[in-house]
């Protein structure tokens, strides 16, 4: 499964990928949003993993304009930040995000968390061809 991380702090992403390619994530990383946004439109990824605070386009915009790109299959976005107010997870869950953690992030949490996103795209990718395969059979 193919994972877009977008972070400005070098640290984070290098740590993100180290964890990601460890469990078996094809991963593409993003130095901010607007590079991210560039990755986004020229490749396929079922998630992505971005920070909230980033130069140009922020986490929320990212994910917003990912929610807007009609031409591509559903996208589990995942927001990673230091904010941690109720008013944040709120706004950050308003803007597309699937689902939010707070840095410093559990390694753990991490997981299970991007397991639950592939159970979503699976289900998502199983209804699309479920579909699929009705309206081909309707026009036979």
């Amino acid at each position: 499964m193919k994972i877009l991380i977008a972070d400005d702090d070098p640290v984070s992403r290098r740590l993100l990928q180290s964890y990601l390619e460890k469990w078996e994530y094809e991963v593409t990383v993003a130095k901010d949003g607007s590079e991210a946004w560039q990755c986004f439109q020229n490749d396929d990824f079922s998630l992505v993993i971005c920070d909230w605070m980033m130069p140009g386009i922020d986490g929320p915009d990212l994910i917003r304009r990912i929610r807007a790109a009609r031409d591509h299959a559903y996208v589990y976005a995942l927001l990673l930040t230091a904010k941690s107010k109720k008013g944040d997870l709120v706004e950050g869950m308003e803007s597309g995000a699937d689902d939010f953690i707070s840095k410093p992030f559990n390694h753990d949490e991490l997981h299970v968390r991007l397991r639950a996103g592939e159970r979503i795209i699976n289900l998502e990718r199983s209804l699309r061809e479920t579909q699929e395969a009705l309206r081909k059979s309707q026009h036979e």
